[in-house]
């Protein structure tokens, strides 16, 4: 089995006006679907992000992939890292992370392993160890949000909008009486601390038995962290990034009664022993796409073992072939001790045939099936795609769209 042709395609999918430290999402999410065909003409697939950087990077290792057998990984990482001027795939960890690199390793590799798996007739997990777990929880992800986007409103939006902590609650209602999710995780960094944590208040009276987390993003100092830290304790399951640098984490952890947790100071293996000199990070949310690939994520889930750090998973807005191939992964991980986050609920387009991917009791399994068990949906990834050339957005920028609602909006970390 050899590859004969590799495909990258951008695409671009209705997002909404959710709110974050750096402004607010626009119209259009961007990403990338990946086909990797082989001369018997089976397809493998994955998915990355869209922006022109990234598209470059995948296009640059794209031609060299032509030839090689999807069995052989490691030539994959071979041709990643000559393609990135690193050739020696045994070399270090650079400390200051190699997130261009793992995610063309990550996107070429899920498809891969969905080849290997086809041919074998066997779901992706099985070659990946076997499942541990039948399902998959997931967790709630609310977000302060707009009712709509001021200059392209997406119709088939099924939210409004979310500013207060009652409109919060409604949000956590809708969702979870939706798809049945068992923890709320809320993104922050958007007003103060203190009217941040009335809405966690609100959530907790809201859903007594609920685990909860808050995500400001690196919004807070450490000094504000350290002020609202009595209203926080004994409320979350984990507080995640309040902080924006690993020195500051480090530093929050020496007062912090809840575990800290992260998507943005340890998002690569050579962040790892600085991370643990500092005792930085009780919790890594892994994440496939830019860690490198569903293997890497398994040897990180047993770094947690050794270290005794709690592993979950980060989630960027995404679509239906990234979210068979975390539950693949996260299947697979004994130690996956949280439920993880995903953006899913709030896209409503799909890529892949016969629709959305569906949540029962906010947990997923593995799509059925040999490989991901999913499949292109050739008049829909025409469509996404006809929508990213037209949509005119080639790099995500939130706070060029929150300009739009505030000019005098200044993203500058801390925001608090």
């Amino acid at each position: 089995m050899r590859i004969a042709d590799v495909r990258v395609t951008p695409i671009a999918f209705r997002d909404p006006p959710l709110l974050n430290v750096s402004g607010v999402h626009e119209p259009f999410a961007l990403r990338s679907i990946i086909e990797v065909e082989t001369e018997d003409g089976r397809v493998g697939l994955g998915e990355s992000y869209g922006d022109l950087g990234t598209l470059a990077d995948l296009d640059r290792v794209r031609p060299r992939l032509i030839g090689l057998d999807p069995h052989d990984l490691n030539g994959l990482t071979r041709v990643v890292y000559a393609a990135f001027g690193t050739p020696d795939t045994g070399a270090v960890f650079p400390a200051g992370g190699d997130k261009a690199r793992a995610t063309a390793v990550g996107a070429f590799e899920v498809a891969f392993l969905d080849l290997q798996a086809q041919a074998a007739g066997l779901p992706l997990h099985a070659l990946l160890g076997g499942a541990v777990r039948e399902r998959v929880a997931f967790s709630a992800y609310l977000f302060y949000r707009f009712a709509a986007h001021r200059d392209a409103p997406d119709p088939a939006d099924p939210f409004g909008e979310a500013l207060t902590p009652a409109g919060i609650v409604a949000q956590a209602r809708q969702m979870i009486d939706e798809h049945g999710f068992g923890s709320i995780k809320l993104k922050a960094g958007v007003f103060t601390p203190e009217v941040e944590i009335e809405a966690l208040l609100a959530l907790r009276a809201a859903f007594p038995a609920m685990p909860l987390r808050i995500d400001p993003n690196g919004g807070w100092s450490v000094t504000t962290t350290r002020r609202v830290m009595p209203a926080l304790a004994g409320v979350l399951e984990y507080l995640e990034d309040p902080v924006s640098t690993l020195e500051e984490m480090g530093e929050v952890a020496g007062f912090a009664p809840m575990p800290l947790a992260t998507n943005m100071v340890t998002i690569a293996f050579g962040h790892i022993p600085k991370t643990l000199r500092l005792g930085a990070v009780q919790v890594i949310l892994s994440d496939h796409h830019y860690w490198g690939g569903l293997r890497a994520t398994q040897q990180l889930a047993q770094f947690g073992r050794v270290f005794d750090l709690g592993i979950s998973m980060h989630s960027n807005s995404h679509l239906g072939i990234s979210l068979a191939a975390m539950t693949h992964v996260a299947v697979t991980i004994p130690n996956l001790a949280y439920a993880c986050d995903t953006h899913y609920p709030w896209q409503h387009e799909e890529v892949i045939e016969g629709g959305k991917l569906a949540f029962s009791g906010g947990t997923l399994a593995p799509p059925p099936g040999p490989g991901l068990g999913v499949r292109l949906d050739r008049p829909a990834l025409a469509r996404l795609h006809r929508q990213y050339l037209d949509c005119g957005i080639r790099t995500r920028n939130d706070t060029a769209e929150m300009h739009k609602y505030d000019p005098s909006f200044n993203p500058a970390r801390p925001r608090f």
